[in-house]
């Protein structure tokens, strides 16, 4: 890599919340890549132009009394946005927050299969007075609900414009290709409906998502018409700055504007300002690290129970290598039963998968099964849920990110014995 820089990348992945570490783990990983000369060079990182789409002039809103970091002052300091386990701490009044949060509004995330330690997700849900599910499919989350907001899937429907960064500045459209079904409705609709319950509706001052759409997409030389004929339209960068130039100054998002190795910042806010070598822990005799990802045709939990997707994909395997599978006597396809380090069982089985593609000390499944809600006729109890398995949760102290990768499992191979352990 080095006689290569600064064509150099490493890459930060997607999903780095492993070991309560990852601020600091992420920060080295940023690190390398400016020892090794990359940000601003061909082959390395380029400089992305974005969009500056048009915002429409709105009256100013009134600051909230309090904020999430509110309920547990100096927690989570250099958090950027708020942090889902805190809220859910900070719905159990035993926790002794500074104040309790008393109602949740869940816009498209299934909780109870997405957030480890399901038993602290469940105790804050039978703390709230009012827990109201905003989704496109009826799933776990929507069980719990007081009240459900059907929202139209996303082909059903506009979405805000997108206007990622990219090498050129580019906006994208998402349109519906059918009407909605039922009663489902866009989100847009359902938050300025509630606008009006509420005397708000002076923040939502067009009608539909698409009458903002083109105001905001005339104002950028085009329009709604247009880009429902092209999908996406890509614009000239207004100047040639892709890379960085040999006498350029450049300046860095940083309180010096430089690439600051060692943080002040950090250090004012009481954590090392250099990154410290972690010691992770390894697994017992006989367990395994657990590892999950996703599979292309689903999206997280919330389509395992769509019947075209099902067909592609019905239950998730559990991963094992084929040196492990021998040691065991596991055999391709056979139902096994995992525990966790805390003697959780996995409530259902799940098929065996012999490769060479995961490690001697690992084993991974794909997340999103093991549904446990019977009324998802074609998910209920097809393959494990990892989120049950997950019970020791790392929490970085920076930022609050929920390390899930400290979990280890061993098999169970008799159900027998499965009844009896539970």
């Amino acid at each position: 890599m080095a006689n290569a820089a600064p064509a150099v990348i490493v890459h930060p992945g997607r999903h780095v919340t492993w070991y309560g570490d990852d601020t600091q783990r992420i920060r080295a990983v940023a690190i390398l890549n400016a020892l090794l000369g990359s940000w601003g060079r061909r082959g390395g990182f380029y400089r992305p132009s974005k969009f500056a789409l048009a915002s429409y002039s709105l009256p100013p809103f009134k600051a909230p009394a309090k904020t999430w970091q509110d309920a547990f002052p100096g927690k989570y300091s250099i958090a950027s946005s708020p942090v889902s386990n805190a809220l859910i701490d900070a719905s159990i009044p035993e926790n002794n927050p500074a104040y309790t949060i008393k109602g949740w509004f869940v816009n498209g995330t299934n909780l109870i299969n997405t957030i480890p330690n399901q038993a602290n997700t469940l105790n804050a849900i039978k703390n709230l007075e009012l827990l109201v599910a905003v989704d496109t499919m009826p799933m776990e989350i929507t069980g719990w609900a007081d009240v459900v907001l059907p929202e139209c899937t996303y082909l059903e429907r506009y979405d805000a414009l997108r206007a990622a960064p990219h090498r050129k500045p580019a906006l994208a459209l998402r349109m519906p290709a059918t009407e909605p079904l039922y009663d489902t409705k866009p989100a847009y609709w359902i938050a300025r409906e509630l606008s009006k319950k509420l005397s708000l509706e002076n923040w939502f001052p067009f009608e539909k998502q698409e009458d903002l759409l083109d105001w905001q997409l005339k104002k950028a030389g085009t329009s709604l018409e247009e880009m429902k004929r092209i999908g996406v339209k890509t614009f000239e960068r207004p100047t040639d700055d892709l890379y960085f130039s040999d006498d350029e100054q450049v300046e860095f998002s940083t309180d010096s504007g430089k690439i600051e190795l060692y943080s002040a910042y950090f250090e004012g806010a009481g954590f090392d300002p250099l990154p410290k070598y972690m010691v992770h822990e390894e697994p017992a005799e006989g367990f395994y690290r657990l590892i999950y990802g996703r599979a292309p045709m689903h999206t997280f939990s919330r389509t395992s129970n769509n019947p075209n997707l099902t067909d592609l994909m019905d239950e998730n395997s559990v991963w094992i290598n084929p040196s492990v599978a021998k040691e065991w006597g596991l055999k391709a396809d056979q139902y096994i039963w995992l525990k966790n380090q805390d003697n959780v069982i996995s409530e259902f089985s799940v098929k065996v998968r012999v490769t060479e593609r995961i490690r001697w000390d690992s084993v991974y499944m794909v997340h999103g099964f093991g549904h446990s809600e019977k009324q998802l006729k074609r998910a209920f109890g097809r393959g494990v849920s990892d989120t049950q398995l997950i019970t020791n949760v790392l929490v970085d102290p920076l930022m609050g990110g929920t390390g899930m990768r400290s979990n280890f499992v061993t098999f169970i191979t008799e159900k027998a014995e499965q009844e009896a352990a539970s």
